[in-house]
């Protein structure tokens, strides 16, 4: 879906800066054209820094996406979800990320958060990035506790793991 979404706006690559940001910050655009973080409204001159674009290009933006029958739905519906992985160090809590050679493959979250499960390890929360949005998604797992060797050794020896870091 990511480059049907990005064809669109194939032509202005100020515009697809814009789409891009909106998408991965979670932010959504409202009735009016503004673009909103639930119902806080972000200045077009702060997204437009952001990107290194001028205002204009956010306000032709969020023009063209709810102009667009099927963006419109997408970006009034967007929504952020709080990620525990930048706040691990200050809450004690362990970060493992997964680098896998397929990201699209089935089953990856359910063997890995299995492994961990298996182990006895409580896990907080998981992120997965969508393959469309990075060049190298991974995915994350925060856990009450540091992970035991034997949980690492078996995710490291899956196959489709191609790298494992901590922290």
């Amino acid at each position: 879906m990511f480059d049907e979404i990005m064809a669109k706006f194939a032509g202005s690559p100020g515009q697809q800066a814009v789409v891009r940001l909106l998408l991965e910050r979670g932010f959504s655009v409202n009735e009016s054209g503004r673009v909103v973080s639930g119902g806080i409204e972000i200045p077009n001159t702060q997204v437009a820094a952001e990107v290194g674009v001028d205002r204009r290009v956010v306000d032709s933006t969020t023009d063209a996406l709810l102009a667009d029958d099927e963006l419109r739905p997408i970006f009034h519906n967007i929504s952020a979800v709080p990620s525990l992985r930048d706040l691990a160090p200050v809450l004690d809590l362990s970060v493992l990320t997964v680098e896998v050679a397929d990201a699209e493959a089935s089953g990856i979250v359910a063997a890995i958060t299995g492994a961990i499960a298996d182990h006895g390890v409580s896990i907080r929360q998981t992120i997965s990035e969508d393959p469309e949005f990075t060049d190298v998604p991974t995915l994350s797992v925060i856990t009450d506790d540091p992970l035991p060797g034997e949980a690492l050794t078996e995710i490291r020896e899956m196959a489709f793991v191609r790298r494992l870091e901590l922290e």
